[in-house]
């Protein structure tokens, strides 16, 4: 499980329920901050001083009061995080429900995972956290259910690198020798097919086309 953990957030009672889960997943230490622009210099801080963050969880939404911001909020925040640690994972735990705002996370700033602030979200907020750790990416369960997918599949990283390779054209056949080339693991034609086979079938679509389709709608490319 992670052990170096960020939390942003500026509601105390959603801060200490972020703990809370972290805790009962053996994080025993998180930090936090009540500001994007202290966030980011806790990232900061982190890379100078060789104990990077390995997962940030944010908000979205930070109400502005007499301390001016550069970073106002968890969008800028990310985006301002993965600049200067490109490898940083990040969970946005937020109240925004709107697909569209949310799909633009996942597509536009490459987030790991989202979860809505709404009833029973600590043990989707757990899911989550699992699953990132996992190297899986979680998407809401709210728009899971809002599409129809209510057995949607984690999506791991492989997976999402086979699937873009797919939407940028590339032939199923000629995947394995990119993946091969840039050592990505498994290579083989065969992994590649049953890997793709599972996806289609937790969706149950029958076309690589059909695939690509719904990740690009759903945001997850």
């Amino acid at each position: 499980m992670f052990e170096n953990v960020l939390i942003a957030e500026d509601h105390e009672s959603a801060n200490i329920s972020v703990r809370k889960t972290l805790e009962d997943l053996g994080v025993m230490n998180p930090q936090y901050a009540y500001y994007c622009d202290d966030a980011l210099t806790r990232i900061r801080n982190g890379i100078r001083d060789g104990q990077p963050y390995e997962l940030l969880i944010t908000d979205l939404f930070f109400e502005e009061d007499d301390r001016p911001q550069q970073l106002t909020d968890g969008a800028a925040l990310i985006a301002a995080a993965r600049q200067a640690q490109p490898g940083l994972k990040v969970l946005v735990f937020s109240a925004e429900h709107r697909a569209a705002v949310i799909e633009g996370l996942f597509s536009e700033l490459g987030i790991n995972g989202y979860v809505r602030k709404a009833r029973r979200d600590a043990q989707e907020l757990k899911s989550a956290i699992e699953a990132i750790h996992n190297n899986k990416i979680h998407y809401p369960v709210h728009l899971r259910q809002t599409g129809g997918q209510k057995n949607a599949y984690e999506f791991t990283e492989f997976d999402i690198t086979i699937i873009k390779l797919l939407a940028q054209g590339m032939l199923q056949k000629d995947i394995p020798v990119y993946l091969a080339k840039n050592k990505i693991k498994p290579s083989s034609l065969s992994s590649l097919e049953k890997r793709l086979n599972v996806i289609k079938e937790a969706y149950d679509f029958s076309k690589n086309e059909q695939l690509v389709a719904f990740c690009k709608d759903m945001g997850i490319i």
